[in-house]
């Protein structure tokens, strides 16, 4: 069985916007990462509780904690970084969230101990908490390219993993050779596509991520995280510092929005998929 979340704060800046957006397409997860352009990390407690509540009236589950944990340069503090992760793990409670996204810091090829250091601490406290701790492979951090990510993964024991095909397309890997050795490694996926040659994003399918062989490779029970990234959105600007490009035009986030969800479901139904009741079984 397959279950398709989102980060719909690509669909709309606000709470109300991201549930509409969830509904209209069919899916119940949620992955957050801004509300009316706050970063998650950025939320109260009180904010937290009042967005838990009003997904709880639509049915809505949130699946991850699409966290910015780990997207800093590696000469911040331990302390600074550990007191992220428990924040995180925090907000991950009160909003019912049993994952949080990560990452393994910027510039870390010189410290590379203090990277692995900082992992094993960071699993440690999800631990405490009840919280998997998953590792997104992004470009510009560390663990980025194949190496690199199997290196973290390796040395950082109970270190959970969401593999993102177009963000390895991106530094110069193939699909074939990080699907053969990571995929399976995969606790859940992060859905984007991307044009090796010209680095446009594209909808899933339409790129070089081999995103019918990712899903054609899927054993058991997954979630699939869409992360259109075909358009600019609010969140954007807060959360990643490079250009984005696209081959498709789209009017709105909204259009753009449910052309990625259309678009892995059209993936998942080529891969012998169908769906029933909001999820996808063979």
């Amino acid at each position: 069985m397959i279950r398709l979340s989102a980060f719909a704060d690509e669909s709309d800046n606000s709470l109300e916007g991201q549930i509409a957006g969830l509904k209209r397409n069919g899916l119940s997860l949620l992955e957050i990462r801004n509300i009316n352009g706050k970063n998650v990390m950025e939320l109260t407690d009180e904010e937290a509780k009042a967005i838990r509540a009003r997904l709880d009236e639509e049915g809505i589950k949130m699946w991850s904690i699409g966290s910015p944990i780990g997207k800093k340069d590696i000469s911040i503090s331990e302390e600074e970084h550990l007191a992220d992760v428990r924040r995180g793990c925090e907000l991950a409670k009160i909003l019912g969230a049993e994952n949080i996204r990560c990452f393994s810091f910027y510039n870390a090829e010189t410290a590379h101990e203090k990277m692995l250091d900082l992992m094993k601490k960071t699993v440690a406290i999800g631990n405490e908490y009840g919280i998997r701790m998953c590792h997104e492979n992004d470009k510009g951090l560390y663990g980025d390219n194949l190496a690199r990510t199997k290196e973290v993964l390796d040395n950082t024991p109970g270190l959970y993993y969401v593999y993102d095909p177009a963000n390895f397309i991106q530094v110069g890997e193939k699909a074939e050779d990080t699907l053969s050795q990571l995929a399976d490694r995969a606790f859940y996926f992060h859905i984007k596509d991307v044009v090796a040659e010209t680095g446009e994003l594209v909808p899933a399918g339409y790129g070089d991520g081999d995103l019918l062989g990712l899903v054609s490779r899927i054993k058991g029970d997954k979630v699939l995280t869409v992360e259109p990234h075909l358009k600019i959105f609010a969140g954007y600007v807060l959360n990643d510092k490079t250009v984005l490009k696209t081959k498709f035009q789209f009017t709105n986030n909204v259009e753009a929005f449910d052309a990625a969800v259309s678009a892995i479901k059209k993936v998942l139904v080529q891969a012998g998929y169908r769906e029933e009741g909001g999820v996808f079984v063979k």
